[in-house]
């Protein structure tokens, strides 16, 4: 069991992480400094844009907690932070822009957008359960076990693979959409770095959890 913990394929996943992590906190804390040209705070952005997409199902309202800004599609509500929902920066008008972007997704039926709602149940559960069926197959060595944990492991790794293009697709969405009127200047390369950096926290996710199953997997054959 050790040997699977200090596995690089293990260790090396959750660095890459947290280095994205930083790297998008860094971002934040940067541009969340610098005012924006229009003077909207991301709660007038984010409602602005979407009357001017013609949607108005959807509501924007303010949430706890730092970078917790996300789009529900089923209660269909864009919420944002509370410093990007009053913020008026560069950092809150990209963020709001792009969980926009995941509303404007969802009103044109977006695929991979549903596809990773549909298949939400079934990430949950992998992450919750996958990784401690393993453990227990290893240490009880019951190899029937760990396949379990396995399957489902692949089921919160095929939601991280999924939630990329969705992620993409919404930051370019959100760039063209500020760049009628919402960004002046250098303000379009700055919000792109906003997105970019956030954009990275989720190519970290996808690869950890790819690298974190082939790690999973080698131990499994190793126990053959």
């Amino acid at each position: 069991m050790l040997s699977f913990l200090f596995n690089p394929l293990f260790i090396l996943p959750m660095i890459l992480v947290v280095w994205a992590q930083m790297r998008v906190r860094s971002a934040f804390n940067k541009y969340s400094q610098v005012a924006s040209a229009v003077r909207l705070s991301g709660g007038e952005t984010a409602r602005r844009i979407l009357q001017q997409q013609g949607i108005y199902d959807v509501a924007v309202e303010e949430t706890g907690g730092m970078l917790s800004d996300h789009y529900d599609p089923r209660a269909k509500v864009v919420r944002l932070s509370s410093d990007n929902f009053h913020g008026h920066h560069l950092a809150g008008l990209a963020v709001a822009a792009h969980e926009v972007g995941h509303a404007i997704q969802h009103a044109h039926g977006y695929v991979p957008l549903n596809l990773r709602h549909t298949i939400l149940p079934v990430a949950n559960l992998g992450s919750t359960l996958g990784f401690p069926l393993i453990l227990a197959g290893m240490f009880f060595g019951a190899t029937g076990l760990m396949d379990i944990g396995i399957v489902f492991f692949a089921g919160a790794v095929l939601f991280q693979i999924v939630t990329l293009p969705v992620e993409f697709n919404a930051s370019s969405r959100a760039m063209a959409l500020l760049s009628q009127g919402y960004l002046a200047g250098d303000e379009v390369r700055s919000a792109r770095r906003v997105l970019n950096a956030a954009a990275m926290t989720y190519v970290a996710t996808a690869a950890s959890a790819v690298l974190q199953l082939a790690s999973m997997l080698l131990m499994r054959g190793s126990d053959e």
